[in-house]
């Protein structure tokens, strides 16, 4: 086993392209990650990978290396999997990162939190794109498709946006019949946090997307502030209908231009690829699948 731990920290730095990565990973310094780069490199008298001050490369024997290390590293997996299965109730420290929308992550991670008490979340709010294995995360809800392929992923819920305001506002200023009205209204706009541009509203007419940039009255990086502005009569958001369901159902939201407004996205979770789930992560991913839009 003492040589067990040397290549999985040749992995860990790999797949992270970074000892500095690797080394938040394992819970040690980068200067450790190369230190036991540099003795297994001598011990098989081979290098594994190309160095430069800012970035690192595998050779290509680290490439042929690495998928040897794989097989090693997943059939290890692979056994103490199946013990845990077989002998070990869901338990332990499970770090997810998810967005900030409270009214829809909450009820989910409490009922989570009741099914499996031994489970410890450590959850990370955020509007920013994280990346799943660098940050260190056993999962990641988010809304998006999936570009890496080091990940899965499950869908657990569909999505619309919609343009709403209080009856109120409505009252006092209107209500927009065509999308060129919005330019007379007071907008309250999304950014996105780690691009800081502005989230398209999704309006169309005749089957093509509009380009209009409605005025922005106040513009944030998470949604429920604007969520609560709409609800004090402050002016339109564009809103998922998730978030929104109960404020439709007693009327203290109402939705505007909904023939001009074509929109749906899917919201999944995220977690590192193997072959067999932790428990935890295994009872994770099905309760979040099944609960997370339990009216969906």
């Amino acid at each position: 086993m003492d040589q067990v731990g040397p290549l999985n920290t040749f992995v860990q730095a790999a797949d992270a392209r970074s000892f500095t990565a690797a080394g938040h990973q394992l819970g040690i310094s980068s200067s450790a990650v190369g230190k036991a780069i540099t003795r297994l490199e001598e011990r098989l008298g081979a290098r594994l990978f190309h160095r430069s001050t800012r970035t690192i490369t595998l050779t290509p024997e680290g490439a042929m290396f690495l998928e040897r290390c794989r097989r090693i590293l997943g059939e290890i997996e692979a056994a103490e999997m199946e013990l845990a299965q077989t002998y070990g109730a869901p338990r332990g420290k499970l770090r997810v990162s998810l967005p900030i929308i409270n009214a829809l992550m909450v009820p989910g991670l409490n009922a989570f939190m009741q099914a499996y008490p031994e489970v410890q979340l450590d959850l990370d709010f955020g509007d920013q794109l994280v990346d799943v294995i660098d940050g260190g995360f056993d999962a990641v809800i988010g809304a998006g498709g999936v570009t890496d392929s080091r990940l899965m992923s499950r869908i657990v819920g569909e999505f619309r946006l919609k343009l709403v305001a209080s009856p109120d506002y409505l009252a006092r200023r209107g209500v927009p019949q065509i999308p060129e009205d919005l330019m007379a209204h007071a907008c309250l706009l999304h950014k996105f946090a780690t691009s800081r541009k502005l989230e398209r509203w999704p309006l169309r007419r005749d089957g093509e997307d509009l380009d209009i940039t409605p005025p922005p009255a106040v513009v944030a990086n998470t949604i429920e502030p604007l969520l609560l502005m709409a609800l004090q009569g402050l002016g339109i958001a564009c809103l998922p209908d998730v978030l929104i369901r109960e404020q439709l159902k007693d009327g203290t939201l109402e939705t505007v231009l909904e023939d001009y407004v074509a929109h749906v996205g899917v919201m999944r979770v995220l977690w590192p690829s193997s072959r067999y789930l932790s428990p935890k992560l295994r009872v994770f991913v099905d309760f979040m699948a099944e609960n997370l839009f339990p009216e969906a």
